[in-house]
């Protein structure tokens, strides 16, 4: 081989190694991590708790981007079109799964368009009662939903949010027909059922748990499979409805196409900072469940269970919106 081949060949080699962002150095720049929701919920909140440990497992910053609006369509389509290069992350919550159960047309595809790093959290929900209706368990609370069908009011942060889908599931699973009143947030419907308007609500564990200790509304249930380390005495609703589970969940996607070294430094760096004891003890102040290994594959698989999940809660809710 010739001097003036072989420098060709060279030449050639660093410029597909400068063109590729899977051999090129990650990351180079900040990253991006779009959040579909307003500043200050509990997604952003858990968010801006992430970043500053993920960015520097990952070696370089990243930023929280909240791109809110439309029952998080906006963020959401924003990272699916974004470049495939890394430095967009979306946070997704378990809206990312029910939103092609409630429109008739997505600007994207919630598979297709996206590529998994990780499941990161899950946050637990509690069923909660006003005051004034008279039941202190599991068992009664179900009896006086079955006596009192279509009479029973139950509140929600708003259409498609975790607590309404809670609330639709407890109906689909349990035959059912409290009545849901959605409302712009978790605190207006949580005034209502201590006001008396609303019997009942599915909220978030924080919340939730911050008013029955305020004595303001009394604990029924809580809604993973297993009981809350946080609440021991608390039953689940599986144990009384088996198949019952609600919850959501923050989880990163990349958009499709995304190298998978790239991913698997962004799987690989959110891993380490799931671990860090100090986000860990924010998560657990948050009600969160931080996971142990984040996983693409299984976060695929996990999405799609989801997906299949609740479009039957949807139609049987009749809460499709074109």
């Amino acid at each position: 081989m010739t001097t003036r081949r072989w420098l060709a060949l060279a030449s050639c080699s660093i410029a597909l190694l400068a063109s590729s962002p899977a051999l090129a150095a990650y990351p180079q720049k900040p990253v991006t991590l779009v959040v579909p929701y307003a500043a200050g919920g509990p997604t952003d909140t858990f968010a801006r708790a992430l970043v500053d440990v993920w960015g520097k497992q990952l070696g370089t910053t990243m930023i929280v981007e909240n791109r809110a609006g439309a029952g998080t369509m906006i963020g959401t389509e924003a990272v699916a079109k974004a470049p495939a290069d890394g430095y967009t992350v979306l946070l997704s919550t378990v809206a990312h799964s029910v939103n092609p159960s409630l429109h008739e047309q997505l600007s994207y595809d919630p598979i297709n368009d996206f590529a998994s790093v990780g499941l990161a959290a899950r946050a637990p929900l509690v069923v909660v009662v006003n005051n004034d209706v008279p039941v202190t368990t599991l068992p009664e609370f179900l009896e006086y939903l079955k006596k009192n069908s279509g009479k029973v009011n139950y509140a929600s942060a708003g259409l498609g949010s975790a607590p309404h889908l809670g609330g639709a599931l407890l109906n689909h699973i349990g035959g059912f027909e409290a009545t849901h009143i959605p409302y712009r947030g978790s605190a207006p419907a949580m005034a209502d059922v201590i006001g008396g308007h609303a019997e009942f609500m599915v909220d978030s564990a924080p919340t939730g748990l911050a008013q029955v200790q305020a004595g303001t509304v009394r604990l029924i249930a809580t809604t993973m499979k297993e009981r809350l380390p946080q609440t021991p005495d608390t039953p689940a609703v599986a144990e009384a409805l088996p198949g019952y589970e609600s919850y959501t969940w923050n989880a990163a996607l990349v958009p499709a196409g995304t190298s998978p070294d790239i991913i698997e430094k962004l799987r690989s760096s959110l891993e380490a900072a799931l671990h860090d004891k100090q986000l860990q003890e924010r998560a657990n102040t948050m009600g969160l469940l931080l996971e142990v290994k984040p996983d693409p594959a299984a976060l695929d698989a996990f999405i799609a269970r989801e997906i299949d999940k609740w479009r039957d809660v949807v139609k049987q809710s009749d809460m499709q919106r074109n």
